[in-house]
Formats: structure tokens, sequence, C-alpha cells
């Protein structure tokens, strides 16, 4: 069966990776997030690949919300914004990039989204709307646990050894991509031998220490199961990547192991059995990739 074209018209919406930069809120500043900064990549769904690429700063309506200078090496200051466009001047493209197509990112639920929904109504416009939602800080806390330390782009990347993050939206959004591929590959290699690659992991800890911790249980799941966008800032649209539930994905710590005590024979039904069951929780990792 030859693999879908994401150029045909029978595709799956393609998938936009997206990362914002912004100011961070004070006083003086109005208290509130002012965009500094958009970078998207748009990923056929099929092959994981790149087919378009946006990025570019943005000018915010005050100045000195920006400061002077950076504590990061490429970070974004004054200067670099005081000709950049306005956010007015570029959402017609930040528009067409992620109208109708499954957005991705990392914490996008919690704080991407909500200033992309901000930053239209600032100035008047109809928002774009999401067909679904990835947000890998809720998969990846589900799927991949803790092992890497806390769910920090700049950890995960770390501990793959993907580089330092750089904190502009293109390279982060980039960045997030590759996380994702290899934490899938890690999974699709544990799930294929369980009792030898899964070590001493506890997946799906709650324990696990972000600012958007409480995504372990995230209302972004109905109760079919299935994920869907926040309702708070009016995102009501069902996001077909339902995240497979903590026990039911290949990680399981209970999933198809023989019986390895001193009471008997392995019953080789129930083995047998247990492989089929095995083939059936391979299919989670379709959510990853």
């Amino acid at each position: 069966m030859a693999v879908p074209n994401c150029s045909t018209k029978e595709a799956s919406p393609e998938i936009v990776f997206f990362d914002l930069e912004t100011t961070v809120p004070s006083s003086k500043a109005g208290n509130r997030f002012w965009v500094l900064e958009f970078g998207a990549i748009v990923v056929c769904p099929y092959k994981l690949v790149e087919i378009e690429s946006f990025s570019t700063l943005v000018r915010p309506p005050d100045l000195f919300a920006v400061a002077l200078r950076s504590s990061r090496r490429e970070g974004i200051t004054r200067e670099a914004v005081s000709n950049a466009p306005t956010f007015q001047e570029v959402a017609g493209k930040i528009y067409a990039l992620l109208n109708g197509r499954v957005w991705a990112g990392h914490n996008i639920q919690r704080f991407d989204c909500l200033r992309i929904k901000e930053s239209f109504a600032e100035i008047g416009q109809t928002a774009p709307q999401p067909v679904g939602l990835i947000d890998s800080l809720g998969v990846l806390t589900e799927k991949f646990g803790r092992r890497a330390g806390n769910m920090k782009m700049a950890t995960l990347a770390d501990y793959f050894g993907l580089g330092q993050q750089k904190h502009r939206s293109l390279d982060d959004a980039r960045m997030n991509l590759e996380v994702i591929k290899h934490c899938a590959a890690v999974l699709f290699l544990e799930s294929s031998q369980p009792s030898l690659l899964n070590g001493n992991w506890r997946h799906g800890s709650s324990t696990i220490t972000t600012r958007s911790r409480s995504l372990g249980k995230s209302s972004c799941r109905d109760e079919n199961g299935e994920t869907s966008l926040p309702t708070s800032p009016g995102y009501q649209t069902a996001a077909p990547y339902a995240m497979a539930s903590p026990g039911k994905g290949p990680l399981s710590p209970n999933i198809h192991r023989p019986r390895e005590d001193n009471k008997g024979p392995v019953d080789l039904k129930k083995k047998q059995t247990n492989h089929r069951n095995f083939g059936e929780a391979n299919s989670d990792l379709n959510l990853m990739y």
C-alpha cells in the first residue's frame, strides 16, 4: 500500500509545530504578554518531514516592555524588534499557517494557544482554529515519564544530546519535533522487548514538576478519552489525536510478562494471548508519530 502524499486532498491534516517568544509580564509593561517572535514548521504526518517553515520577529505596541539586554546569548532585545513588523502585519501569514491544521508544541495548550488568541483579539481579527492539538508536554509526561528529569524542552534536548535550546521560535519548534522522534524511538524499542528494556522506570509519574504540572490530569480529555482543546479560551474543537490512558500504553509494567516463579511451567496459551495483547499495545505508538 502506497504511503499517502501530504499534497493530496485525501491526506490527513498537516501538523504545524510552532513556538512563541514573548515578553515577561510586569507591572510597568501592563501585566500582559507581548509576542516578540513567531516560528513554525509544517510537517507531513506520514513521513515527519518538514515541508514549510516561517519565522518572524514581532514589534510589540510597547517597546519599553522589551529588555534592552537579554540574559540569553541569542535572546531577543529591544533593538532587535524595533524595526520588526507588528503582529497585525504578519497576522495573515500566521493565520494561513495555523488555521485548519493540527497544532503541536511544548506546553502550547496552556501558553502559546492563549497568546495566539489574545494577539488576534488585540487587532480585532478572527483567530485561527486547529483541528487537533498535540501538546508534547502532556504526551511525554504520560508516555516517557521523568527519566530525563523535569519535562522542560532544554532538559529533554540535553538528555538526547540534541544540543542547547536557543529559545528562538523556529529553532525550538524544530527541536520539539526531534525530541518527540527520539522519545518515540525509545518507547518503540522498549515495547518490543519490555522485559529487557523497561528497567525500573516508572512512567506517567504524578510527581513531575513543571509550570503545567496538572497536565497529567488535564481537562484536554473528554468523557470518551479523546483529546480536546481548552474550553476557557474558546477553543472547543475536538482533537483527533487522543492520548492513551496510563497503564494501557506500550510501557505498562504489567504487559505480557511470562510467569517466572517456581509454581510451575509457563502456560503457553496464556503466553500466546499475551503476545496478541503486545501487538495491540504497539498500536499506541502511532499516537507518538
